[in-house]
């Protein structure tokens, strides 16, 4: 059992928690709700013993084994299936006192520690170890490679699995899905189901939570209020209790009638078509979970562009991936024919790494064709929003300033009055983006996309780091967006509200898929059944092959060889080009870093140093871009010719 006693909890100047009062029980699937910056993370600090409370108490049952993840991960030489097995600490110790008990020639010792493993049942762990991993995205070639060899979003992923490895009866998982696709959240949302013990979950994503959780823990004023039930009941509930209170009972009515005419608009347009029908009635939910989020400090709309195309972009018989400096290719997605229509409104689904964020930055013209036409309409106006975006924020500029960097001629009043819809108010429209969390500077970022007015929005993975309310105040601004979008995210409930046709990225092409999610899922299930069966039937195989004449054996051997010949030179141009982006990165932290400089933009003397200063950043930027394609291009074939040397 959990129980908090009249705790109180204070962080700087900040009141956290006053006079709170929580009760959980042994295997219960709470979820934590509230807005950024509410005290989600600090009450997985006090459970933890990190910090302690101001006043009150805190009871937790003794004996319990608690596995919290941590938010940063080094960049260990150590390959990341051993990772993960270092999560069970117990294991890694018994399994040295076996290794000490051997060289010790302690034969008594040894078999009371082999029991010791067994009882622990450490003797699957490697395969279950692995089967974490695997199920989180990664390949069985990726499980020998050192983690320093993943970037921060998959070393996030191993962090996770380490977690979820670990042995415990409380489970505390803050934002687990933040760095994951849809397929390997799918994953995980099985996992946690079956998981026997008590889960405390912080998330923003509803469906999540739907799925996993039967009780949700609501931050509300400094107050901790225990909800029975997944979190579309507490929506419902909570508006009940909104709707009693006559202050907020005529927001939440203006609310509704807002959606409810967006909604008769819509169906009189709808198809017949399946993701349609499934979007109309999301569409005529959100009446219902508008009024409980009628408090929230987020309303804002994406306007569009006055002036269309149609159609708006083409892609024709285009090849997509990365070319190297030495002209070799990395092909991702072949005969891509694609007419983008005014108005339509396009998910993008596939299994990890198929090229679903290629297909985006080819759509945007930042990532050449290989072969091919993109054709853009003559007024086309894109609005791109990609994690990246996030690092080309000025760190040294205000949110004032981003904007008005856009548009010179606009009001102060007029910004002030937009940014304040993306939850900008007071001083905070005049604070540096440098002291921004990872929220702030998505919704930034996003404010940003919405200003230019596109006609066509690009969004990959837009809810990374958004809480709950700005996540429903942007679902509700794209279901209301009258332009063309394309969406890559793991939220389906945004899927559902935001889309009306989906795309199947895998296997190198772009395909309609006539479904909505629930026979994606299907579709997954069923292409990972057809892996498993073809990795059987491999591994029968090289059984088979193993057992051929002895001079197979030395022709076998021969060729590793001369594979692990092949990987030498690659291995020296990847490192090669990895050395040259960490020098191309610093000097374009230098550059950007001098761009934060506000008298630079606004003093006549200073306009060549700006103008070349600008000139080198393009370059750099540009540079860095050629750098990632021959790092990429050579880690793929590095990966290939390790598999060849492992089937070997």
């Amino acid at each position: 059992m959990i129980a908090l006693r009249q705790v109180a909890l204070q962080r700087g100047t900040q009141i956290l928690l006053e006079e709170a009062e929580l009760t959980l029980h042994a295997g219960h699937k709470a979820g934590i709700v509230g807005p950024n910056g509410a005290g989600k993370s600090s009450l997985f600090g006090l459970l933890l013993g990190h910090l302690a409370p101001d006043r009150g108490d805190i009871e937790m049952s003794g004996g319990q084994r608690i596995a919290h993840m941590a938010q940063e991960v080094e960049a260990l030489e150590r390959p990341i299936v051993d990772y993960v097995l270092d999560g069970d600490q117990e294991l890694r110790q018994t399994e040295a006192a076996l290794m000490r008990a051997q060289k010790e020639d302690d034969a008594h010792r040894e078999a009371e520690l082999h029991g010791a493993i067994e009882a622990l049942d450490g003797y699957s762990a490697p395969a279950r170890a692995a089967q974490l991993l695997i199920g989180l995205g990664f390949t069985q070639a990726d499980l020998a490679r050192p983690l320093s060899d993943f970037s921060g979003g998959w070393r996030m992923r191993v962090n996770l699995a380490r977690t979820l490895f670990m042995p415990s009866d409380l489970l505390l998982l803050d934002e687990p899905t933040n760095h994951l696709d849809l397929d390997a959240l799918l994953w995980l949302e099985q996992w946690l189901m079956r998981y026997p013990g008590t889960l405390l979950l912080i998330s923003h994503d509803r469906d999540f939570l739907d799925a996993v959780c039967d009780h949700i823990v609501h931050f509300d004023r400094q107050r901790l209020v225990l909800y029975r039930g997944n979190y579309s009941t507490f929506e419902r509930t909570r508006a009940e209790k909104l709707a009693l209170q006559q202050a907020e009972a005529a927001k939440q009515q203006a609310r509704r009638e807002e959606i409810e005419r967006f909604v008769a608009r819509f169906r009189a347009k709808a198809t017949k078509a399946r993701q349609a029908q499934s979007r109309l009635k999301m569409l005529e939910r959100m009446g219902d979970i508008a009024m409980a989020h009628a408090d929230s400090p987020f309303h804002f709309t994406i306007p569009s562009s006055d002036k269309i195309s149609h159609p708006l972009l083409v892609l024709d018989e285009a090849r997509l991936g990365y070319r190297n400096a030495q002209g070799n290719e990395t092909v991702q997605l072949e005969g891509v024919k694609a007419s983008l229509l005014p108005g339509q409104r396009i998910g993008l689904l596939g299994p990890n790494g198929a090229g679903k964020s290629t297909l985006i930055k080819s759509l945007t013209g930042e990532l050449p064709l290989l072969a091919g036409k993109r054709v853009p309409g003559e007024h086309l106006a894109i609005g791109y929003f990609a994690q990246h975006q996030l690092e080309s924020l000025d760190l040294g500029a205000t949110p004032f300033l981003h904007v008005q960097r856009l548009s010179p001629t606009a009001s102060d009043q007029a910004i002030r009055n937009f940014l304040g819809g993306f939850g900008f108010h007071g001083d905070t429209v005049f604070a540096d983006v440098s002291s921004f969390s990872g929220g702030e500077k998505a919704r930034l970022a996003l404010s940003l996309v919405a200003w230019q007015k596109p006609n066509l929005l690009l969004l990959d993975e837009p809810t990374n780091h958004l809480d709950l309310e700005m996540r429903e105040a942007l679902t509700e601004a794209l279901a209301a967006f009258e332009g063309t979008v394309i969406i890559v995210s793991h939220d389906r409930h945004l899927l559902r509200a935001t889309v009306d046709e989906f795309w199947r990225v895998a296997d190198h092409r772009v395909e309609p898929f006539d479904g909505d999610l629930e026979d994606y899922r299907a579709w997954l299930k069923a292409r990972l059944e057809g892996v498993r069966r073809e990795a059987r039937a491999d591994k029968a195989e090289r059984q088979a092959e193993s057992a051929a004449p002895k001079e197979d054996r030395k022709a076998a051997r021969r060729a590793a060889a001369e594979l692990r010949e092949k990987l030498r030179p690659l291995k020296r141009e990847r490192d090669q080009a990895e050395k040259a982006m960490e020098k191309v990165q610093a000097e374009l932290g230098s550059v950007e870093e001098a761009l934060g400089d506000a008298e630079l933009y606004t003093d006549p003397a200073r306009k060549a140093e700006l103008t070349e200063r600008l000139a080198r950043q393009g370059e750099l930027k540009s540079r860095l871009e050629t750098l990632e394609a021959e790092w990429l291009a050579a880690e793929e074939a590095l990966e290939e010719l390790e598999a060849e040397l492992k089937e070997a």
